[in-house]
């Protein structure tokens, strides 16, 4: 019984550490940290959309870190910080929905 509490606090122990290192290794956008999650569209690699969770919190910070999201996917999958954007960061109208912001460009080949 004492090995399987040893054990159960062994995995707490190094969850908790592991969510800690990850928390602080957060890049923050205009002070706070956004969700962003790039997605290919219809199965191309190079043709993306990035969506940011809550904006509201600094629709400036949310822009930010949307960028920052898609000029990683297209270094890490072209080596190119160049994008050609549908919807992106700097496009005047921004579509939000369900409370992310939505933006969509393509990684020249």
């Amino acid at each position: 019984m004492k090995n399987t509490h040893l054990i159960i606090l062994a995995v707490v122990s190094a969850v908790m550490v592991a969510g800690c290192t990850a928390q602080k290794d957060r890049i923050l956008f205009d002070g706070k940290y956004f969700s962003a999650k790039v997605s290919k569209v219809n199965k191309q690699r190079d043709v993306f959309q990035v969506t940011v969770k809550d904006p509201a919190k600094s629709i400036d910070g949310a822009r930010e870190a949307g960028r920052h999201a898609a000029v990683s996917y297209c270094v890490k999958n072209y080596g190119s910080s160049d994008i050609e954007w549908s919807i992106g960061p700097d496009t005047e109208q921004l579509t939000i929905v369900d409370n992310k912001l939505v933006f969509q460009g393509k990684c020249p080949q």
